[in-house]
């Protein structure tokens, strides 16, 4: 049975506290600290009118951690994803998400971080905002590096260069920005089998459900209360069903 630890906290305090070399990937899901073109729409702006369609059913909280421009973003995550790189073995992979607006900022973090940045994976949404005038914004993005080489031997995987998924509906939506499982399965191959996945921003649980249902152990952090007793039930659910 795959085991699973889930803290509570700030990732960059808790990631201090965290072995090194303890975890074979790091996929995670940060705040985007996007969705606004000006500070005023990203600062005054909930998450919610951020990230969620205005004919939205749920009622889904908001969640912290999402107003930091440009500089402030480009600091802080080169601070958590430098603590990632230093919690990684040789060789281990990272995967993080973001949107249009903050691929070349996330980018440039993970290359600060210490990181070697190996490409893009473009995750296809096909329920998504229509835009009027313009193109329909179907696509979010997945960042992958490595600390040092490829290691192409201990996972011997061939991964597709494009992800489909849309998001959870009705009951099944438990987080605002939640990934879809259907992703989450294919992305956490990355991670050599039986291996330990880290997610410092762990929100509803999905790449923890990912990891344990693929045999794989997880540990994460979240900084809501919320949020990490939805995690906690999904990554207890998960791991009741594998047993």
């Amino acid at each position: 049975m795959s085991d699973w630890t889930l803290h509570r906290g700030d990732a960059l305090t808790l990631l201090h506290t965290l072995p090194t070399g303890s975890v074979d990937a790091v996929i995670t899901d940060p705040p985007y600290n996007s969705g606004g073109m000006t500070a005023t729409q990203r600062t005054n702006d909930t998450t919610r009118g951020k990230y969620v369609s205005g004919d939205a059913k749920h009622a889904l909280p908001d969640f912290d951690g999402d107003t930091r421009d440009q500089r402030g973003y480009l600091a802080w995550m080169s601070l958590v994803l430098g603590q990632c790189y230093r919690l990684a073995r040789e060789g281990g992979p990272l995967l993080i998400f973001a949107d249009w607006r903050q691929v070349p900022v996330t980018s440039d973090a993970l290359q600060a971080a210490g990181w070697t940045w190996r490409g893009i994976v473009p995750w296809h949404k096909p329920i998504a905002r229509p835009a009027k005038g313009g193109f329909r914004r179907a696509c979010e993005y997945v960042l992958w590096a490595t600390k040092g080489s490829v290691d192409a031997n201990r996972n011997p995987v061939y991964l597709p260069g494009l992800v489909t998924g849309s998001q959870p509906r009705g009951e099944k939506r438990q987080h605002i920005t939640q990934k879809p499982d259907e992703v989450m399965a294919e992305l956490i191959r990355i991670c050599a089998p039986e291996g330990t996945v880290l997610d410092p921003f762990t929100g509803s649980g999905s790449t923890g459900v990912a990891a344990l249902a693929s045999g794989r152990a997880f540990v994460g952090i979240e900084l809501s209360d919320r949020y990490a007793t939805v995690a906690r039930h999904r990554l207890a659910s998960i791991q009741t069903t594998a047993a």
